[in-house]
């Protein structure tokens, strides 16, 4: 059996040996959530049982996982940059399943195990992991050497949400919106999504009206429930106070209150259902005029009460609202009426929206845009919170970015890049949509990685349904997680020393200062940079 230690930036391809430096040894700071892999290749029957075992003085921190393929639809787009592996692979390694002590593989192939060190504070200094892998006829062991910094990993400020999709969990589980069950799995994602780096989770108050094509419609997931009267609205918050309660405990910092508008340009109002006259109907939705005087008046009655229920809960200031997502310079008109509305509704809430136009900032359309990477110089010279996003669209010109085709690198490098911008938010679009593009149907996310064919495999969701109402790991997942630990590690460094010296450590040695558009392609450089940063750590 032929064995490599690698970092959790490699990708380990079934028909290539790894070709990259091995990695025996590094650090890691106290509470961090660390990772390597062993590599391996099995030289005996066709098909084989491979045990695995681990032992360490950190056994009882470490979990272990086996890297599988998962077939790949769409790698990218005709302007796809060259920082990308061979983009007609039909399958890329991706789903981190738990290991239960053994696994079975093919002869010739090469594979790996995902070795994962969660975080904890008991244990300093060097450490020795050693994991063990063995067969009827062989055994092979890999030891790695961890130095734990003693120094604490401070609690991360960055505000990062990956839209969370309620409907995509209810869909898929085949369960019931605010049922028991619908109440244990969505606590079990949310969970999940904060150990890996979110703090602001997407709020349904209405079924957000995203990804939806005009004339379509989402299934409900409304946590207000509505009720109409003889002219009069009345509004039940019970889903909501349960919901804000969950993600308190859960760890969450902010809530993402879905949008008012729909996507595009805020031309309609999203849908909405209440209870009127005794029975349950849609009130507003897509021929419902944005601006009209219909929703205006709901929307009055809505923000009346909303606001009262935000100030009873004391989380006003932990709300952010939305207009309308990705609307375009030929739709400044009409954002610019719903953005009105809202504003004159909401004046001293935050708001935000995903949107790469200057001009929507310029003309105070918008308190906090978050724009998209390619544009990230344009919009810190301009913002004072600066907030980026990244999606589908993210092949060129290096952005980083998290698809199946892409290196690792380029999705870990954005954490040092948000700390070179100062940047105060991150936005994704897709932690768990596990539907096709306009959700027209619902996907298999094991068989179907791109949306139905629609954006690159690995835009649409970094997690996979387990099959007991858990999340199932993605190796992009866990990547993404470094990379806020990397942020949170420079910041460290900089209350130890100072922001200029932060950034002459990140950029000693480079041509050409750091930017989204400009950073080493080499993984051993991101490595080399962040051993440096803990050694800084350590002696500051």
């Amino acid at each position: 059996m032929k064995t490599l230690l690698l970092s959790s930036l490699t990708k380990v391809f079934k028909d290539v040996k790894p070709n990259f430096n091995e990695f025996t040894s590094y650090s890691a700071l106290k509470g961090e959530r660390f990772s390597f892999q062993v590599a391996f290749m099995a030289e005996c029957k066709e098909e084989t049982e491979i045990f695995i075992s681990v032992s360490s003085p950190l056994s009882k921190y470490i979990k272990l996982y086996f890297v599988e393929n998962i077939p790949t639809g769409r790698n990218g787009y005709d302007n796809s940059d060259s920082l990308h592996y061979d983009l007609s692979r039909k399958e890329f390694p991706d789903l981190l399943m738990p290991i239960d002590g053994k696994i079975k593989v093919k002869k010739g192939c090469w594979y790996s195990i995902w070795v994962e060190l969660c975080p904890q504070n008991e244990f300093v200094g060097n450490k020795k992991i050693t994991v063990c892998l063995s067969t009827a006829a062989c055994e092979k062991k890999e030891s790695f050497k961890l130095n734990i910094v003693d120094e604490v990993l401070p609690e991360q400020q960055l505000l990062f949400t990956n839209w969370f999709h309620n409907d995509c969990l209810c869909t898929y589980y085949g369960v019931e919106a605010f049922s028991e069950e619908y109440w244990r799995i969505v606590e079990s994602y949310i969970r999940n999504a904060v150990d890996h780096g979110v703090t602001m989770l997407l709020t349904p108050v209405f079924t957000p009206p995203l990804d939806t094509e005009v004339g379509g419609e989402r299934p409900t997931v409304q946590l207000v429930k509505i009720t109409k009267e003889k002219g009069k609205y009345s509004f039940d918050f019970t889903n909501f106070e349960k919901y804000v309660a969950l993600c308190l405990d859960c760890g969450i910092k902010a809530f993402e209150i879905s949008h008012f508008f729909t996507q595009w340009g805020a031309t309609s109002a999203p849908k909405i259902v209440a209870t009127v006259n005794g029975k349950k109907k849609k009130i507003f939705g897509w021929d419902t005029k944005a601006s009209g005087k219909a929703y205006t008046e709901f929307l009055e009655a809505f923000a009346k009460e909303f606001k009262k229920e935000v100030k009873k809960l004391g989380i006003k200031k932990l709300c952010w609202l939305h207009v309308s997502d990705e609307p375009s310079q030929n739709q400044i008109e009409s954002y610019k009426k719903a953005a009105d509305i809202l504003h004159r509704l909401f004046p001293d809430f935050n708001t935000l929206d995903a949107l790469s136009d200057i001009e929507f900032f310029k003309n105070g359309l918008i308190k906090t845009p978050v724009c998209c990477e390619s544009e990230a110089d344009i919009f810190r010279a301009e913002v004072k919170n600066f907030w980026t996003y990244y999606c589908c669209t993210q092949v060129h010109d290096f952005l980083p970015n998290r698809f199946f085709s892409q290196p690792s690198l380029r999705n870990r490098v954005l954490g040092v890049l948000l700390y070179k911008y100062n940047a105060k938010g991150f936005l994704q679009w897709g932690h768990n949509f596990w539907y096709s593009q306009y959700s027209k149907y619902e996907i298999d996310p094991f068989k179907v990685t791109d949306a139905g064919g629609s954006f690159p495999s690995g835009d649409s969701f970094v997690v996979y349904p387990g099959k007991d109402g858990t999340p199932l790991n993605s190796l992009r997942h866990k990547v993404f997680a470094e990379a806020m630990q990397d942020l949170r590690a420079l910041q460290l460094l900089e209350s130890k020393t100072n922001r200029k010296f932060v950034i002459e450590l990140i950029e000693k040695g480079l041509d050409t200062p750091l930017s989204f558009k400009s950073y080493p392609h080499q993984q051993q450089w991101l490595l080399d940079l962040r051993k440096s940063v803990n050694e800084a750590i350590e002696n500051n």
